[in-house]
């Protein structure tokens, strides 16, 4: 997995038990997807149609840094399917623990909103 976005737990971030709230995390695995699909298609004009099955495996603290990993599992015509996973990070011991997954599917539209080829020849590898 890459790595494809950073961000530190911020006290606005925190649900009511003190950890982060699931909705920011989902927001932040959205943003983050939603970038990295885009640099994969080669194109800005991506949606997010799915997020399969959200795990959030841990709690995160305040103050924590969090990392968020991409990979792609799929191109289709128009869509593309990433695994996200994010990860808390200590700064002490360099370990990254898993506290987030899930899957996510982006579809590249037109300027009406309607699917479009992903041009795969733009794709590396």
């Amino acid at each position: 997995m890459k790595l494809i976005s950073t961000f530190v737990v911020k006290a606005s971030d925190l649900g009511l038990h003190g950890n982060l709230f699931g909705g920011r995390m989902l927001a932040k695995a959205d943003e983050a997807g939603a970038a990295f699909a885009s640099e994969a298609a080669r194109s800005t004009m991506l949606v997010t149609v799915s997020f399969g099955s959200v795990e959030f495996k841990r709690p995160v603290k305040l103050g924590r840094i969090v990392k968020m990993y991409g990979e792609t599992t799929k191109i289709g015509t128009s869509s593309i399917s990433i695994n996200l996973e994010a990860r808390s990070f200590n700064t002490f011991t360099g370990k990254e623990t898993p506290v987030f997954s899930t899957d996510a599917v982006f579809v590249r539209i037109d300027d009406e909103g309607s699917p479009i080829p992903i041009d795969k020849t733009k794709i590396d590898g």
